[in-house]
């Protein structure tokens, strides 16, 4: 009797000890975690103009207009955002009926483009995604203007939807700045770990990729690989600035992986 006293309070113990390493296993894993949230257009690849190509053809296609789109902002909008003010430029009721039929025959268009022969991947790209891929304290996932149909279409020729399980997409809001809470949710969910702000990363090539952050309170990496410049992005205090992402040290040293 004696001995099995022992031994079920020597089983307890180790129940006790397992329990209290479980959770500082836990605890460190979670603060550890680092989410990184990427753009796709001119931060992960140039489309080679696709997505401009495929505005202007579902343009024709669905309201029978012929038109350019040279003095409609694109970097850094969401697909719905680039919608509303296509149709406002040539006089289309910029209806949620209308907006819809556009969308729907862009990824059409974009869709049919695919591969596009002159789309390629930004340096560095492939081999900093791989290398964070391998780390089990870096989450990944997108933050992007792009439908979420429209994105995979994008990346999938180049090989690259794999690597990103989450993210928030032009289908979650018109407004670029509401993106970041749907991501970061999506990535709890998925992860089941709560990211702190200070860990979350924001990965883009404009202006409204930095704000997106800020909005947030995320740090932010922005890339000169789109239309702005290292000293354009520079001016709207992002946690950091590269010229691209050719040297995989230093991009993992700038996030502190």
């Amino acid at each position: 009797m004696i001995q099995m006293n022992f031994d079920r309070e020597r089983s307890a113990n180790r129940s006790g000890l397992l329990k209290r390493l479980t959770a500082d296993v836990d605890g460190r894993l979670q603060t550890m975690k680092t989410l990184l949230l990427w753009d796709i257009d001119g931060t992960l690849l140039h489309s080679g103009g696709a997505g401009e190509r495929a505005l202007v053809a579902a343009l024709h296609a669905e309201f029978g207009v012929v038109g350019t789109l040279e003095d409609i902002e694109i970097a850094g909008r969401t697909d719905a955002w680039i919608a509303r003010r296509v149709l406002a430029k040539f006089a289309l009721p910029d209806t949620p009926d209308n907006v819809s039929r556009y969308l729907a025959a862009y990824l059409r268009a974009l869709r049919s483009s695919q591969p596009h022969p002159h789309a390629r991947l930004l340096p560095g790209v492939p081999e900093v995604l791989r290398a964070l891929s391998q780390r089990g304290d870096v989450a990944q996932g997108l933050l992007t203007g792009n439908l979420r149909a429209g994105a995979e279409i994008k990346l999938q020729p180049h090989g690259l939807w794999e690597h990103f399980a989450f993210g928030a997409f032009g289908d979650d809001s018109e407004r670029r700045n509401d993106l970041g809470p749907h991501a970061v949710r999506r990535a709890a969910e998925h992860h089941s770990v709560k990211f702190a702000a200070d860990r979350v990363w924001i990965i883009g090539d404009t202006p409204h990729d930095i704000e997106c952050g800020k909005v947030i309170g995320a740090r932010t990496l922005a890339v000169a690989t789109g239309r702005h410049s290292v000293a354009e992005l520079q001016a709207h205090q992002p946690t950091v600035v590269l010229a691209d992402l050719s040297d995989t040290a230093a991009v993992l040293a700038a996030l502190g992986c």
